[in-house]
């Protein structure tokens, strides 16, 4: 009975060392790190891109902006006289932030009932299908890191109405997001993985 309790203990040790699945890859900065890392990423990054045509480094740079590659995240909880928990901000969850009803959205039209948004495959072909919408919609071109993001941020008809030139934050992280967009692109280049 003590070697079977002395197994189960290490056993748990060990699992409890293991970084999870939701945890994000050690150098964000680096692309080629990121998919030598986690090569599953890269794999489901490829059939996003193949299927709805948004490019791998778009894809990239919205995840880092959404969630810094944690499948798990979550918004902040609201609080009430600053100690009173209310809920959280957004019901976005997520590797790509989906909200619930876009999520539900997705997996109705696309027929994907199973998809998780804690699935790095699912995450991406979501954000692949929304960015498809964007182009459709707003006429955005899917390789437009700023542009998507923005519209991916604000919804197709805030992207419209051009309610982000109100949140100068806003204007900055889409800068930001093109920016890593075109640093995670130099990158790939690079990669033997990639090639």
């Amino acid at each position: 009975m003590s070697r079977l309790i002395s197994a189960l203990i290490l056993l748990l040790a060990v699992a409890s060392c293991g970084g999870g699945y939701n945890t994000p890859p050690r150098n964000l900065d680096n692309a080629c790190s990121i998919i030598q890392q986690r090569p599953e990423y890269l794999k489901a990054f490829r059939k996003t891109q193949k299927r709805w045509g948004v490019p791998v480094h778009v894809q990239m740079a919205t995840i880092y902006h959404e969630s810094r590659f944690r499948g798990d995240a979550r918004t902040p909880h609201q609080y009430v006289l600053g100690v009173i928990p209310v809920g959280r901000q957004s019901s976005a969850y997520g590797y790509s932030q989906a909200l619930d009803g876009t999520w539900d959205d997705y997996r109705r039209e696309t027929g994907n009932r199973r998809a998780k948004r804690d699935r790095i495959s699912d995450a991406t072909d979501f954000m692949g299908w929304y960015m498809r919408k964007s182009y459709e919609r707003n006429g955005i071109a899917l390789y437009d890191a700023r542009n998507q993001y923005l519209a991916y941020h604000e919804g197709h008809s805030g992207f419209a109405r051009g309610s982000y030139h109100a949140k100068s934050w806003l204007m900055r992280v889409a800068a930001q997001a093109e920016a890593r967009a075109q640093m995670y692109q130099a990158q790939l280049a690079t990669c033997r993985k990639f090639r």
